[in-house]
């Protein structure tokens, strides 16, 4: 590679910020922490811009699973290492984590790229298979792992016993991995759309890509590793707002999926609609598929209870959010109505947190 391109801010920001996380410097004044979150959004930016190089290489839907994956992975990493450091304080941690990306990614993301297409192009459009197949799959995990633990009488309260785990936890790898097997061999024209994808797109070489694809993990890791050094100021923050702390796991949340929502946005923006409900659909079903049963079996190792039920009014608000979706993705084209609708139920969730 030329020099540069390695001086570009893709390269030096990920290698920046990883020196800056490990001096110890976050969390020591103002200044730090404000240096901490400039680093954090170029490592974001710098996370963008490696996950298109090495999707323009592989193609799609592959591209777009390889980001939600490797931000996947990184979740439930961060997830296992608060739980098994908060023990029984942390029995909520998993589901509250996993619903704030839910409704992140299906109101916030997928709003955002549905207006932001729909003021640009007026329509877009997409493969229609391709948002049913998501939908069937991600509605049944949810289902099956943050509702139906309220239902279940083994145990009192919004709990699984370690054999209702251990059986859902199969479940949410046995749909998720049939769901992966139709996306990339059996039924992969679901997912792409071909005008999206024109001759002459630009290919990087396979050096390129191959460092892209480790910058985009340091990126992913450092992303994670920021967020989580920031929170004690995000928290001291909240709480000088006099909100709940409730609404740091949502901000965290929110700072995690940077990369992957601003990727989705560009898609969207460049009228590479069907990318974007990859990236984020793609994203909610790899978040809730995998990380329930990473979790499960490190509560089940630990001793660690773990609550997966939501309450009454984040069911209502899941419910409202999944149904609006179904019915935005129905006809296999978007218009601004549709995201505007999904950011106000966006806007309720969080203003409930805020405001319960």
């Amino acid at each position: 590679m030329k020099l540069k391109e390695l001086l570009h801010y893709t390269y030096i920001f990920p290698l920046l910020a990883v020196g800056y996380y490990f001096s110890g410097f976050i969390g020591t004044g103002v200044l730090s922490d404000v240096i901490a979150g400039i680093l954090l959004i170029g490592s974001v930016l710098s996370a963008v811009h490696h996950a298109e190089v090495v999707a323009h290489k592989v193609g799609e839907p592959f591209g777009t699973i390889i980001l939600a994956l490797c931000i996947t992975i990184i979740e439930v990493a961060l997830i296992i290492s608060l739980m098994v450091a908060g023990g029984d304080e942390a029995i909520t941690l998993a589901r509250d984590t996993i619903f704030a990306a839910v409704m992140i990614i299906l109101n916030g993301i997928l709003g955002i790229c549905i207006l932001i297409g729909g003021v640009k192009y007026y329509e877009q459009f997409f493969a229609r298979t391709s948002a049913t197949t998501y939908l069937v799959s991600i509605v049944s995990i949810l289902v099956l792992t943050l509702v139906l633990p309220n239902f279940t009488s083994s145990v009192n309260g919004p709990f699984y016993n370690t054999p209702q785990l251990i059986f859902i936890s199969i479940a949410c790898l046995v749909i998720y991995g049939i769901f992966l097997m139709v996306q990339t061999v059996r039924h992969r024209n679901y997912f792409i759309v071909p005008e999206e994808h024109p001759e002459g797109v630009y290919i990087p070489s396979s050096s390129k890509t191959v460092i892209s694809f480790v910058l985009l993990v340091i990126c992913l890791a450092i992303v994670v590793m920021m967020a989580k050094g920031l929170s004690t100021t995000i928290e001291n923050m909240v709480r000088g707002f006099g909100a709940p702390k409730s609404l740091v796991g949502v901000i965290i949340a929110g700072v995690v999926l940077l990369p992957e929502g601003v990727a989705a946005i560009r898609a969207a923006r460049s009228n590479q609609i069907q990318s974007s409900l990859n990236l984020a659909l793609g994203s909610a079903l790899a978040s809730i598929g995998l990380t329930i049963p990473a979790v499960a079996i490190v509560c089940i190792m630990y001793d660690i209870p773990l609550v997966l039920g939501l309450d009454k009014k984040d069911i209502i608000l899941l419910s409202l959010s999944v149904f609006i979706v179904m019915l935005s993705l129905s006809r296999g084209k978007t218009n601004i109505l549709y995201g505007t609708v999904l950011l106000v139920n966006l806007a309720a969730y969080i203003f409930t947190v805020i405001v319960p």
